[in-house]
Order: C-alpha cells, then sequence, then structure tokens
C-alpha cells in the first residue's frame, strides 16, 4: 500500500484509569480486568481482526500523588495505580496472534541498559520481530524516590543520560554479535565463533559496561523505537532517534507544528524526515449513525471523574492542580514533568485559555486529543480531516470503555477505512519494523544513529 496509508495504533495501560478517567465504573466497562491474562489476548485478537500496526501499552513506575499532595484521588480512581507490569503479557499476546506488533514503555532513567538490551532482544525473539520500545525518561517524582532517589533527575540531565544510554544498547544489539556469529557446527562442536562475538567495551560518565551482549542477535536487533517527547530536550531526542514519535494535543494546527519540528530536526541530524511517523493520540466514540454515537458519548461523559483527571494532570505536570483556582487560567511555569504538556495548556495556543477545571472537563474522555463522535462515515472523515491538517501519519487510538470502545472501532471505523483505501486489508511484512518502512527493512536505516554501530567483521 502507498504511503498515504493512515496507521494504526492502539493505546492501553496495564492499569483501571488511563486516558479517560473514571469510566471504569461504566457497566460495559472492564477495565478492572486488566490483571487478566484473557482480557489482554482478547485486546491483541481484536487489533489483529482490524488490522492495527501494534498495541502500545503505556506504564508509570510510581503513584500519582502531586494532587492534595497524597495518593488518594488517584486510588479513588484506579488511575495508573493500581498497575502491573506491562512487558510480562506481551509473548502471550504475540502467541494469540501472528501479525500485530507490540510498543511497551520502559523507562531509560531506571533500568540499566545491559540487562535491558537483553529483556528487549528476549521479546523480539518471542514476537518473531513484532517488539517496540517507547522512550521515556519518567516524569513522577514518586518514582524517583521510590526508586532510591531523593527526588527526581532534572529534566534536561534525564535526557543527557538517556543519550549515554542509548549508546550502550545501540553497541549491545548492533556491535556486539556479527551476523553470522551463530555457526552452529554440529561437526565442529561450535555453536557461536567467539571471533565473532565482540565485547563493547564502553566506559562513559553514567555507564561502564566492559563485555558482550547476553543474547544473540534478533530479527530486528534493535527494536522499534517510539519517543514522546515535546519539550526542547525531548524534540532533540526524538530527532535522533525516534521512528515512531507519539503526540498528544488537541490540536491540528499544533500538531502540525511539532511535526515540521521534530521532521526539521531529524533532517538536520542527517535522517530522512520522512522516515519518522507520528502518531495522534484520537478517542473515538462510533455508532451506526451520529445521533446514537453522540448519545453514547454523552453517556460516556456522566461517568468523567473531575477530580481524577485533575489528579492525573497535577502528577504529569508536577503543579498541584487543588492549590489553584480552578477558574483561573493556568500560566507556564518550568518544572521536571512534562514540559510539553504544561505548555500545550499554557502558551502553545494563543487562541484558547485553560484553567483547571477547562482542563478536567477537556480530557475527562479524551485524554488530551481530539474526540470523534459519529457514525463510520463522519468519523472517517474526521480522521482524513486530521491526517491532512496536522501532517501526521496516523493515530493511537484509545480504550475509555475497554475493550468496547475499541472493538467498536475495529468492527465499524475500519471497515469504511478499507473501503477508501487508507488501511490496508493484508499486513504486508512480518516485523513492525517493515510496516514502517517496507518489506524487506527489518533493521534500522543506514540513516539511524543505531546503524553506526553496527558490527564490522574483522579481517574478513
Amino acid at each position: 500500500m502507498s504511503d498515504d496509508r493512515i496507521r494504526l495504533h492502539a493505546l492501553r495501560q496495564s492499569t483501571v484509569g488511563h486516558t479517560a478517567i473514571g469510566l471504569w465504573r461504566h457497566p460495559d466497562s472492564r477495565a478492572h480486568q486488566y490483571r487478566d491474562l484473557s482480557f489482554w489476548l482478547e485486546t491483541a485478537r481484536i487489533l489483529e481482526r482490524g488490522r492495527f500496526d501494534a498495541l502500545f501499552v503505556a506504564d508509570a513506575l510510581g503513584p500519582l500523588e502531586v494532587y492534595e499532595g497524597r495518593v488518594d484521588a488517584a486510588l479513588r480512581d484506579g488511575i495508573q495505580t493500581p498497575t502491573d507490569d506491562p512487558l510480562l503479557t506481551i509473548s502471550a499476546m504475540a502467541a494469540a496472534t501472528e501479525h500485530l506488533g507490540f510498543a511497551v514503555t520502559v523507562s531509560s532513567t531506571y533500568e540499566r541498559p545491559y540487562q535491558f538490551a537483553r529483556k528487549m532482544t528476549t521479546l523480539d525473539h518471542l514476537t518473531q520481530g513484532r517488539i517496540g520500545w517507547n522512550i521515556v525518561t519518567s516524569a513522577l517524582d514518586s518514582a524517583a524516590r521510590n526508586l532510591g532517589l531523593e527526588r527526581q533527575i532534572p529534566h534536561d540531565e534525564r535526557y543527557v543520560i538517556a543519550e549515554e544510554f542509548m549508546e550502550v544498547v545501540y553497541k549491545l544489539w548492533e556491535g556486539s554479535w556479527e551476523d553470522d556469529a551463530v555457526v552452529r557446527d554440529v561437526a565442529a562442536g561450535v555453536f557461536a565463533d567467539p571471533a565473532r562475538v565482540h565485547p563493547i567495551a564502553h566506559e562513559g560518565t553514567h555507564y561502564k559496561v566492559p563485555g558482550i551482549a547476553l543474547s544473540e542477535p534478533s530479527a530486528q536487533r534493535t527494536p522499534v523505537l517510539y519517543q514522546a517527547g515535546t519539550s526542547p530536550a525531548g524534540k532533540a531526542f526524538a530527532a535522533r532517534h525516534a521512528e515512531g514519535v507519539f503526540l498528544s494535543t488537541y490540536d491540528p494546527a499544533m500538531a502540525r507544528g511539532l511535526v515540521e519540528d521534530v521532521r526539521a530536526r531529524a533532517a538536520a541530524a542527517g535522517r530522512d524526515p520522512a522516515s519518522l511517523k507520528f502518531l495522534s493520540i484520537v478517542t473515538v466514540i462510533v455508532a451506526e449513525d451520529d445521533g446514537t454515537a453522540q448519545a453514547k458519548y454523552e453517556d460516556y461523559r456522566r461517568y468523567a471523574s473531575l477530580e481524577g483527571a485533575l489528579a492525573r494532570y497535577s502528577a504529569l505536570m508536577h503543579i498541584d492542580l487543588s492549590q489553584l483556582d480552578p477558574d483561573v487560567p493556568l500560566e507556564y511555569v518550568e518544572t521536571d514533568g512534562i514540559r510539553g504538556m504544561v505548555e500545550v495548556f499554557t502558551r502553545m495556543d494563543p487562541t484558547r485559555t485553560w484553567t483547571p477545571r477547562a482542563i478536567a472537563e477537556f480530557v475527562g474522555v479524551g485524554g488530551g486529543g481530539p474526540v470523534l463522535v459519529g457514525s463510520p462515515a463522519t468519523v472517517a472523515d474526521g480522521l482524513e480531516r486530521w491526517i491532512e491538517e496536522s501532517g501526521v501519519d496516523g493515530f493511537n487510538v484509545a480504550d475509555p470503555v475497554p475493550p468496547v470502545t475499541l472493538r467498536d472501532f475495529v468492527d465499524l471505523v475500519v471497515p469504511e477505512l478499507q473501503r477508501r483505501g487508507r488501511v490496508w486489508t493484508e499486513y504486508e511484512g512480518a516485523t513492525l519494523r517493515e510496516r514502517f518502512h517496507g518489506v524487506g527493512q527489518a533493521r534500522v536505516r543506514d540513516d539511524h544513529p543505531a546503524a553506526g554501530y553496527r558490527a564490522v567483521p574483522a579481517g574478513r
């Protein structure tokens, strides 16, 4: 299919309350079943039936305790607490599917690159090349304190550490084992040729890794790399490393500005800017006709928790919104939270003023992105319009009433998009990276920085 295909990822987190806060109370919601493996297998099968590229499983390593200085509001609405480890369900979902990719959030701030490289290679082996990594540096101060730090590492310093982290994992994934290191020579009694496996001898500011990678190379070697930062440091990092970029903004013009900025930075770094694929969060409420869809949306809105939404955004932005007048416009401040999110609700859109109350009402169902409500044709029109106006390549489709809203999207919207030739009817390529760059391109592109660490056979 041509590159005008709309790329589809689905968005979930292994928790009760994620993008839509309070909707776990809706009688159709099975969000509380996040701890059941059957729930995840059903989700994966739904998405593969809809020919989604991947399921993106978000994650957070700390409770949300900025709002009112305690965790109570987050617990009442199940906002990212309780939560389970997203890595542990992926191999089971891969076994239940043949084509669906899996992108998972893991923090470079709290992992060690040597063991993390093995985890991702293992998942790439078990999924046969369908794994991706959403690189985050972790904004929550609670995560820092519970993982042994006095307080959160300053925002831009986290990205400096992440740069060295990437250097180490690239060396492990791309450079330690040559392509033909595994010989399986039964007669000679040699499984892996020692001459073709190399220690990476990394000694840097934050990491020292002298030895070889523990795992033999996987189909993709380096997993497909995603990033979502929209601060200056985050955009620079995405331009250098990301193959997929997640956006969270409600306005297509704002999204276009971010897309053009990161693409220009990627070009300046020597990469083909078109090789980066941008995915905007979207929430879709669809039914057979516009009136029924609108009634469904209004029904969902009745369950949204304003306090829960404020608790979530307080933690993400590092601003206790309970201490502010709910009807006074929010002002930009430098924080160690997600600065791009602070900018979205303060100075990126001069035509709109956001108060804490307005933010909570807006994100109640939609999680900070556009909410499209209507018939399959109405929703498809809206998605196409967003693509045209924003310049994004596709969408991260949220699931506010799991698994109902994703199943509705697959059953109603996907056939309409297929009829228009905007999404594929059959998968192409075996690996997740081939969904980005075409059949036969399972490895990182030559213009990606990881390619610079590829093993070069010595004397052969």
